[in-house]
């Protein structure tokens, strides 16, 4: 793949989950106590319902900024991945091991069912492990350094 093609894949990648984090961080954020009542009303996470209510959309608006800084691009992908996993790992313990399944999305993810959910989540997953495997591309990494110097 050259490296003009890598360059696009990866701003469209980056937007895309821009546009995701900032999204899902700004409706948790603008309704904060409903998402922390929601997660309160998890079987998992009530416990720590504050703490998670608070980091979640913390996590999301930092991985928001740290997509369009090129240097820590990588990092943020990486973070990208984890929490997507995390998330998609969080719906199938709870729909498999769980009488009461909460939902704490917001928006748009809110009216979707949960194969859906999991879809959607799975494409990402796949979106950020292509990003990170492009960004660790040698010939890439060597074409970037130069580009930037």
């Amino acid at each position: 793949m050259k490296t003009n093609y890598k360059n696009l894949t990866i701003e469209t990648i980056s937007f895309l989950y821009a546009i995701l984090f900032l999204y899902a961080g700004l409706n948790k954020a603008m309704d904060y106590q409903k998402f922390q009542v929601q997660l309160g009303q998890s079987p998992l996470l009530s416990v720590y319902a504050d703490w998670v209510a608070f980091l979640i959309p913390l996590v999301e608006f930092i991985l928001v900024i740290l997509l369009f800084i090129i240097p820590l691009r990588l990092m943020a992908f990486l973070g990208s991945f984890f929490l997507m996993v995390m998330f998609t790992v969080y719906i199938v313990i709870i729909l498999n091991f769980s009488d009461y399944v909460p939902c704490s999305c917001g928006g748009i993810l809110e009216d979707m069912g949960w194969i859906e959910h999991l879809i959607f989540n799975a494409v990402f997953i796949v979106l950020a492990g292509v990003a990170i495997w492009l960004l660790n591309d040698k010939n890439y990494k060597n074409r970037l350094k130069h580009s930037l110097a």
